[in-house]
């Protein structure tokens, strides 16, 4: 018998998976290179675009604003195509490995034309391939581990995280140089041979990773709907006639599937206040960065240019990450309950004082002012905080209120949030465009706006959570079986 070419099951191990040097590897580079190009975007946009006979054709801020948070809610919302083809058709290895091709194309289209065209195509090809990837990457990884070294899945995944914002960090203060000393060609090419590298470290990769095979697209559908019939004393199954199909498909609605779907509308809830959330996030990487141009960047005797700004993202992310977690969260528990919803709606509490201080920044813009970008770092300070508090929990809230066959699903819920948020504020984008070129929002009054949005749904999600009724689902340690 011929053995198969590929691991197929974790091995028997008590370290850490052979594959995982690979899989840190990818996910560095192909962080470096997502936010490399991100963070360039509104500012390629409004300084840089050029028409087809190769004059200026810049965008205004609030055209810049609509294009780059249409490009992130497709982004967030393609996850489900790539969970669909890695699960039910071709498994998380060939998808991750195909549509990181498809990616470096995205990335050498934008270096190689700077028309709106090209923006385009680019930005399509980049939102299939980061967004297809985006929900196979991280269950890649819980795939290498098995019974034996589970208890080293946490190590995992703080290395996979760390590489996530190493990778941010390293982009996000090189490439806005790149582009400001040699061109948008430049700049949008080292990301794209960043991605190439990534695509190569992930194949090299491949006779170390597991690769779990995906179940059919038959087995895939079935695993909502149960067709066959069980005898109880042998437990062997039989096809159900069409009369049996009809009866059965009518209890599973009404007994066992009923269970499923209030865990999945409890779960739904959550969505539309984290959308919102993320409809002011985002801006950190489009208005922000508009907003940041204005300013006085002078620090540390450095000039910085208005990209590099987001850099302290994810600085503050490792920064707070442990704080909240073996400092305030305890501390607070002295006095309250620290529950997860109480996290959730303190985020969105965090996300409307951090575009509070940026509306006030504005105002004093507005006035003639320059204030110094250190009011502005004080506003990331808050909207990281934010972060930490709804994003993490939302993560962990969506894996343990989901049932256990439909983890993999809810948490495509967690990302369609972030692409719903962006939706919200590229239609608040195009709706304030007047026909003459000017914005019905101007200046401060734009984040004003959202400061409104982002204390009402607060607000509302106070009335809201008292009434969230979910339940707890962890995987039985009876179904871990040995690799």
């Amino acid at each position: 018998m011929a053995k198969t070419r590929y691991l197929t099951a974790p091995l028997k191990t008590d370290r850490l998976p052979p594959g995982i040097p690979y899989i840190i590897g990818n996910e560095a580079a192909e962080r470096f290179s997502y936010y490399g190009m991100n963070s360039i975007l509104v500012i390629f946009m409004t300084q840089y675009l050029m028409n087809a006979q190769g004059r200026p054709d810049h965008m205004n801020g609030a055209q810049a604003d609509a294009w780059y948070h249409t490009f992130v809610s497709a982004a967030y919302i393609l996850p489900v195509l790539g969970a669909f083809l890695a699960d039910a058709l071709v498994g998380k290895y060939l998808v991750i490995l195909l549509l990181s091709i498809v990616y470096c194309f995205g990335h050498f289209t934008l270096a190689m034309n700077d028309t709106r065209l090209g923006l385009v195509l680019g930005l399509g090809l980049i939102a299939l391939g980061a967004g297809g990837i985006k929900p196979c990457v991280s269950a890649n990884v819980g795939d290498q581990f098995g019974a034996m070294n589970q208890h080293l899945i946490s190590r995992m995944f703080n290395w996979f995280y760390f590489a996530i914002n190493f990778g941010s960090a390293l982009s996000t203060m090189l490439i806005p140089e790149l582009l400001n000393r040699a061109g948008p060609r430049i700049a949008f090419g080292v990301p794209g041979i960043a991605m190439v590298v990534a695509t190569v470290v992930f194949w090299m990769g491949r006779r170390k990773f597991v690769h779990l095979p995906p179940m059919g697209l038959k087995e895939y559908i079935a695993q909502f709907i149960d067709f066959r019939k069980c005898n109880p004393v042998t437990g062997d199954s039989a096809r159900l006639s069409r009369s049996e199909t009809i009866t059965r498909l009518q209890k599973l609605w009404r007994a066992r599937n009923r269970e499923n779907l209030k865990a999945l509308l409890n779960l739904l809830i959550l969505v539309p206040f984290a959308a919102m959330f993320w409809a002011l996030w985002q801006q950190n990487f489009s208005s922000w960065v508009v907003q940041a141009e204005q300013m006085n960047r002078r620090l540390f005797g450095i000039d910085w240019l208005p990209a590099q700004i987001q850099t302290v993202n994810p600085i503050f992310i490792l920064l707070l990450l442990p704080l909240f977690s073996y400092v305030i969260y305890p501390a607070l528990g002295r006095f309250v309950q620290v529950t997860p919803l109480r996290r959730f709606g303190a985020g969105l509490w965090a996300a409307a004082a951090a575009f509070l201080i940026i509306a006030w920044i504005q105002t004093r813009i507005d006035a003639g002012q320059r204030p110094h970008i250190l009011w502005q770092i004080l506003a990331f300070i808050m909207l990281t905080a934010g972060e930490v508090l709804l994003s993490v929990t939302h993560l962990e809230f969506s894996y343990t209120q989901a049932p256990r066959k439909m983890k993999s699903l809810v948490m495509c819920t967690y990302l369609g949030a972030i692409s719903l948020g962006n939706v919200f504020t590229a239609a608040v984008n195009f709706f304030i465009q007047n026909p003459d070129g000017s914005v019905k929002l101007k200046g401060a009054a734009y984040f004003y706006f959202f400061v409104i949005v982002m204390v009402a749904t607060a607000v509302l999600f106070l009335f809201v959570s008292q009434f969230y009724r979910g339940r707890t689902y962890i995987q039985d340690e009876a179904e871990t079986q040995p690799a």
